[in-house]
């Protein structure tokens, strides 16, 4: 029996990028396709919508905030029609169509959550900032030494199936999403693996590695989840 496979994108003010996502995603892998506008100020919502998008609208700004608006949508809308659950950027940095190796190991029966890795995949030369990188090894680094769990990414690009996100109980509203769902799959014991996955520089600036505040206030509370669920 085919999976049931939903895609949810945050996306905040990518006009330029998140209509490239859509289209790029494998249709006939997918059975909806979720870009969350987080309170854009530009034609975020009508580029997805042209796509075929289903489009849903999060005022409180927070890369948190609009992943948990996406699951509050499954829960009310197709709660019994969702196996497996795909997160992905909306700043075409990833690479959609490599959709179909992140959730093979779920489909497998491998694992539980898939985490696609930027540090095993091909990265284009500045695609990530500095900042980016350091921060990804730092927090790797210390949830193998805290938890006993060998990461290479806190890569946004992932699956998880549907069952187990809900068993999370995901919260974090802002930064420390990714974390997050990271350091509670270990505490539920999930089944956890990687996929290399490719990486591309970004269409447009990114609102958090791109400025001081934002990588700071990021890499800061990436660090202090690490350590709240100890």
């Amino acid at each position: 029996m085919k999976e049931k496979i939903v895609v949810i994108i945050p996306a905040f003010n990518e006009e330029n990028a998140v209509g490239l996502v859509v289209n790029a995603i494998p249709k006939e892998l997918v059975d909806e396709v979720v870009v969350v506008n987080n309170n854009s100020t530009d034609k975020t919502s009508l580029a997805a919508e042209k796509e075929g998008a289903t489009v849903l609208f999060e005022a409180q700004k927070g890369y948190g905030n609009a992943c948990l608006k996406g699951i509050d949508y499954l829960i009310s809308h197709r709660n019994e029609d969702t196996d497996i659950v795909v997160f992905m950027d909306a700043d075409f940095s990833d690479y959609p169509e490599q959709l179909e190796r992140v959730i093979q190991p779920i489909l497998d029966d491998r694992a539980d959550m898939v985490i696609g890795s930027r540090a095993l995949g091909n990265r284009a030369k500045g695609s990530m900032t500095f900042p980016q990188i350091f921060g990804n090894w730092l927090a790797t680094t210390l949830i193998r030494v805290i938890y006993g769990e060998k990461f290479t990414d806190l890569g946004p690009f992932r699956a998880i199936r549907y069952q187990a996100l809900l068993e999370l109980g995901m919260k974090d509203k802002t930064y420390g999403w990714t974390v997050e769902m990271q350091l509670k799959a270990i505490k539920h014991k999930l089944r956890s693996t990687e996929v290399a996955v490719d990486y591309k520089a970004r269409i447009g600036t990114s609102k958090v590695s791109g400025t001081v505040n934002g990588a700071v206030m990021a890499g800061y509370k990436i660090l202090t989840t690490i350590f709240k669920y100890i």
